[in-house]
Formats: structure tokens, C-alpha cells, sequence
């Protein structure tokens, strides 16, 4: 059964959008990072283009159809091995290294 929940629509699948964009955007991420941990205060200011570019590239990713439904893919897979296992992903990952 592929129906959506409200809930898993409007929070669990952007949540795994945030997730996979943040790594996709890494390189985005680390720079604007980096800048805010050498300018301190000023990072509002010094710290525009970097921010520009983290945005940009997240705001990409969240708006690509393409994206949402290679996510929407992901958590019903991830959906239907909590429903066949009862084990929940982020807890196979421990269980499966011991």
C-alpha cells in the first residue's frame, strides 16, 4: 500500500529531502560553515556568498519533482522493511554491525 499519511507527505519525506540535500550540497554546507567559524560576528555580512550558494543549492533540490519522488521511493522502502521487520532503520544500521 503506497497511500501517504498526511504526516509522512508533510514532514517525513521532507525530512529525508533535508537530509539527502545537506549531503548532496556538503561542499556548500562546509564553506558556509567554515566562514561563520572564522568571522564570527560579522558572518551576517562576510558570509553572504557562501550562504547564497548553500541556499541555492538546497532550495534546488527541494524543488525538484524528480528529487521528491526519489524520496518518496525511498522512505516507502524504508516504510515496508519497518512494516516487514519491525525494525526501524536508523536501528538495523547498530544491529547489523554487531
Amino acid at each position: 500500500n503506497s497511500k501517504l499519511r498526511h504526516v509522512e507527505k508533510d514532514v517525513l519525506i521532507p525530512q529525508i529531502m533535508r537530509d539527502r540535500a545537506k549531503e548532496l550540497c556538503s561542499d556548500k554546507v562546509q564553506a558556509f560553515t567554515k566562514c561563520c567559524q572564522e568571522t564570527g560576528f560579522l558572518m551576517v555580512v562576510k558570509c553572504r556568498q557562501e550562504n547564497t550558494a548553500l541556499k541555492d543549492c538546497l532550495v534546488g533540490y527541494y524543488s525538484d519533482p524528480s528529487f521528491y519522488e526519489e524520496c518518496k521511493a525511498e522512505y516507502l522502502k524504508q516504510r515496508e522493511e519497518y512494516r516487514a521487520t519491525g525494525i526501524k532503520k536508523k536501528n538495523q544500521k547498530v544491529t547489523s554491525n554487531v
